[in-house]
């Protein structure tokens, strides 16, 4: 990625892909259970909606940097 301009974008873009990962390894712990409980079911089911709207996020905010050479 280019140098950012914009140090508190930057700052957002890097809170954001901390949090996504942190969803991400959460879902991974969920998911190597060979059974879930019903709030286990029902974190499952928030973490993923959690992570897709940090990705969607990030994406936008990556749309919005400025092109650096």
């Amino acid at each position: 990625m280019d140098k950012i301009l914009d140090p508190t974008l930057s700052e957002e873009i890097n809170r954001l892909q901390a949090e996504h990962h942190r969803y991400a390894q959460r879902l991974e712990e969920l998911l190597q259970k060979p059974y879930l409980s019903a709030e286990e079911q029902i974190e499952e089911v928030k973490l993923k909606k959690l992570k897709l709207h940090a990705k969607d996020l990030l994406f936008a905010l990556e749309r919005r940097l400025p092109a650096v050479v």
